[in-house]
């Protein structure tokens, strides 16, 4: 039996590093059957003018460029993924066609979430994967994080 171990923590780094550039701070780890890290990422929409470039994209990009030893790959059947934040569903989507085995989150997400809140994207009939879904993890960290964010934006 092999013991769990989280990666929450590169996660709520790479969320901070994207705050500290003025991106909304939700990072990304995406964890090969190995245990090796295989894509890591912050949101980068702002930086590079894309609204696709939410952290869980960048990772899964960066993940799927890097399988196979370099060669590539189009799927990450095995893989684990890390948020911060639940992932809306756009971000869902992608997860489930890129075939990430177990999805960890940390903060919930009523305004815009994708898998507990709003759209609940794994519970459609034409979701084609569902990945295990673990959410709450280090959830107050990233609230915590969030929440200073927009305060400062707004002024408080």
């Amino acid at each position: 039996m092999t013991q769990f171990q989280s990666y929450m923590d590169i996660a709520l780094a790479e969320a901070r590093a994207a705050g500290d550039r003025g991106e909304v701070p939700v990072g990304a780890v995406v964890v090969a059957p190995d245990g090796t890290i295989a894509g890591r990422g912050g949101n980068r929409t702002r930086e590079w003018n894309d609204p696709t470039a939410h952290a869980e994209i960048v990772a899964i990009r960066q993940a799927c460029a890097q399988a196979n030893a370099g060669q590539g790959a189009e799927r990450l059947v095995g893989y684990d993924l890390y948020v911060t934040l639940e992932p809306c569903p756009m971000c869902a989507a992608a997860i489930s066609n890129a075939r990430i085995a177990r999805l960890y989150y940390g903060a919930a997400d009523p305004k815009s979430g994708g898998i507990a809140q709003g759209a609940r994207i794994y519970s459609h009939a034409q979701c084609h994967h569902r990945p295990e879904v673990y959410d709450g993890i280090a959830a107050r960290d990233a609230e915590d994080m969030l929440r200073r964010f927009f305060a400062e934006r707004r002024g408080g």
